[in-house]
């Protein structure tokens, strides 16, 4: 060990030897130390020749040796970094600049060593931070750095110098460690009532909190509360499993009932996350770090290890998430240059090892329940756009459907998988002028048929019904926008053409049959609530300068926002039923985010959906008294003290109860022995009366 730092080891051997001729020079020489020691005054100490001394130093000097100093004190912030260049002179200043400029990012480095030999560096450096924590984190950070092909990092703390120096001879197995149990992650989902939960960000993004959408929407139960909890926006996953928080230095996971910590990402400077569908796998985006031979723009890790599976480089993060993931998670894919990478896990190696040559190719997206990937390519010269099926990951084309005179292209999967919709802007004749179609592609059908929707108007907005065969469509221009409502069945059928409507979004039910048309930012927020199942408009309100409108997982609650991110007043969330009928106002000062707590899939198979459905009747009369209970004028605070007023009266009717059985032989006794306890009462001079009281009026205008 004193071989890999000479320059210490030297010191150390030099201050031993001028310590001794101080000593020396203080004793006055040579003979004044032979008559010190062997001075004729002194009594003798030494032991027997016989004596074997059976106490050790360890426990005679314990407490002082405790004291006595190491090489590694004082050196917490110096870290060693092995397998450097070994360069001479006319590269060194080189050197050093970039050994400052990949560790300087994790601190103030104080002092950097580079020992020489033979004109040379050793291949190995000392660097000093001004603190402990910066160095711990560039060994976190750097340790296995590929520098270049030749040299990769090994870092660690010169605090490690007495760990590895006193490691045994021989191995001994680690001890086994406990099971750390995150308690249950999806407790939620047992709530009786189905209640949801939602994420809130306020206060400018200094307080986030959770809360529980409780009594019909009219309560919000606040579940956690915490100050500076995240330093940008929260997420949460898939299934909703995890709410991931942002900081600078990485991403943290929080779960179970108390939010406790799951998880945590070191990732530098983390802008972006992304997470696969099946919760397994998160991919995180970072444009301070990356470097040639060790890409670190885009890392993906393993969520529940914590460990990191694959880095990859990032030329451009305007359009993520960069890696779009297959359904069930297996497979993942990026776009490139005149090319589709599709990767494989767990090896997170590309799929036959090559990626598949696509020139020109401009968007894809993966079915969300099948391993299909749709894309498309524009024209050029002589070859038409087309729009391509592939199937992973045999590679083939399953569908492909040339298009001609094309601008642009948008792809729309609905979300069960059976259609795909590619909207086509195309040129007129005269290239003057744009006219839209909808290509419609049955995914289910033998040879995926493809129906066309020919639309004159400009098409502003397209969403698809998530568990249903219809779409609706926002065309034309302001202030004259229609939405169309069109069905898949045997022929794609128009159900309504609904004119003059002040919309540009377009928020469908979770559950389908009901959909919201938004007009958000610029249309003030003009909401509208309708039913595709007789095309009945519920209600028409306004949410004004409302910026987002989000859909519980249910389907039972909608809430629209207006973000202190998007405008500076009147921040506030509003909560609705699907109905439109608006059941809490939020005020928070300078509110930013609202996010529903997403659910994982139904584990009911579709035929035990359909038997609920059918039996429904028979919950309906509990469901019923629920809800007129929620219904009710009286407020919560009123009814649990009837409740308490209920029970003091049981109380108190059991203990008179108690008293009339011990008092009965007294009343037999002065009744002669007539037990009129037992006699009917009169019931002729019994007088019925029925008293009925208001409890509540509502009106709702329903508009057709």
């Amino acid at each position: 060990p004193v071989s890999l730092f000479p320059k210490m080891a030297d010191d150390r051997e030099r201050g031993g030897r001028d310590r001794v001729q101080s000593e020396s020079a203080s004793l006055g020489g040579s003979e004044d130390q032979d008559s010190f020691v062997n001075g004729h005054d002194e009594p003798d100490f030494s032991d027997p020749e016989d004596y074997v001394d059976s106490i050790t130093d360890e426990e005679l000097l314990g407490d002082i040796l405790k004291q006595k100093p190491k090489e590694a004190d004082g050196i917490d912030s110096v870290i060693v970094v092995d397998s450097v260049p070994q360069v001479g002179p006319e590269r060194l200043e080189k050197l050093q600049n970039v050994i400052r400029k990949i560790f300087s990012k994790f601190g103030k480095i104080v002092s950097e060593y580079f020992p020489e030999e033979n004109g040379k560096t050793k291949g190995y450096i000392f660097l000093e931070y001004s603190s402990p924590a910066n160095a711990l984190e560039a060994v976190r950070n750097c340790n296995g750095y590929k520098l270049d092909k030749q040299h990769t990092f090994a870092v660690n703390l010169f605090s490690d110098f007495d760990k590895y120096s006193s490691i045994p001879e021989e191995w001994e197995p680690p001890e086994t460690q406990p099971y750390k149990d995150p308690g249950n992650l999806w407790y939620w989902l047992e709530d009786a009532e189905c209640n949801d939960q939602y994420s809130v960000i306020y206060d400018g993004g200094e307080r986030t909190a959770i809360f529980l959408n409780t009594y019909g929407g009219t309560e919000q139960s606040l579940v956690e509360e915490r100050a500076r909890w995240t330093e940008t926006y929260v997420r949460w996953s898939p299934k909703g499993t995890y709410l991931a928080t942002f900081h600078q230095r990485g991403i943290a996971l929080w779960g179970g009932e108390k939010f406790r910590q799951i998880q945590r990402f070191s990732h530098q400077g983390v802008q972006l996350i992304d997470f696969s569908p099946c919760e397994k796998y998160m991919v995180t985006f970072s444009p301070l770090i990356d470097s040639k031979d060790e890409p670190q723009a885009i890392i993906i890790w393993d969520i529940s290890t914590g460990g990191k599976r694959r880095g990859f480089h990032c030329e451009n993060a305007a359009q993520w998430p960069i890696f779009k993931w297959s359904f069930d998670g297996k497979y993942f894919a990026r776009m490139g240059q005149d090319s589709l990478s599709v990767y494989e896990t767990p090896s997170f190696g590309l799929l036959e090892k090559k990626s598949m040559k696509i020139p020109n190719i401009r968007e894809f997206f993966w079915s969300p329940t099948d391993n299909i990937i749709a894309y498309w390519t524009p024209e050029k010269d002589n070859i038409p756009a087309r729009v391509t099926l592939l199937e992973i990951p045999t590679r083939l084309e399953i569908q492909t459907k040339n298009l001609f005179s094309v601008a642009d292209c948008k792809i729309y999967w609905q979300k069960q998988g059976d259609y795909l919709c590619v909207k086509v802007d195309r040129y007129t004749k005269s290239k003057k002028g744009l006219f839209y179609n909808l290509e419609l592609f049955r995914m289910r059908e033998k040879q995926i048929p493809v129906d066309v929707v020919e639309v004159k108007e400009v098409v502003n907005a397209f969403a698809w019904e998530p568990n249903g065969e219809k779409f609706v469509v926002l065309h034309g221009e302001s202030p004259r926008i229609n939405a169309s409502v069109y069905k898949m069945s045997n022929k794609v059928e128009l159900l309504k053409c609904m004119e003059k409507k002040q919309a540009n979004h377009i928020f469908w039910s979770p559950q389908g049959q009901f959909v919201v048309l938004a007009g958000l930012r610029s249309m003030n927020g003009a909401l509208e609530f309708i039913d595709t199942n007789d095309m009945t408009v519920m209600n028409v309100a306004e949410h004004f300068m409302a910026t987002d409108v989000e859909w519980d997982p249910t389907g039972r609650y909608v809430i629209t926002a207006v973000s202190w991110w998007g405008h500076k007043v009147d921040n506030a969330f509003w909560l609705w039923s699907f109905q439109g009928r608006l059941l809490h106002k939020q005020n928070l000062d300078r509110f930013c985010q609202l996010l529903w707590r997403p659910r994982p899939p139904s584990p009911l198979t579709a035929a035990q959906i359909k038997k609920i459905k059918k039996n429904l009747k028979q919950y309906q009369k509990q469901f019923e008294i629920k809800d007129k209970m929620r219904m009710s004028k009286a407020s919560k605070e009123l009814v649990e003290k009837r409740h308490a007023m209920m029970q003091d009266f049981e109380k108190y009717r059991k203990k008179k109860r108690e008293l009339c059985r011990q008092q009965k032989e007294q009343r037999l006794a002065l009744r002669g022995g007539v037990d009129t306890d037992r006699l009917d009462s009169d019931a002729e001079n019994v007088e019925e009366e029925t008293v009925e009281f208001f409890v509540k009026e509502e009106t709702i205008v329903v508009s057709k």
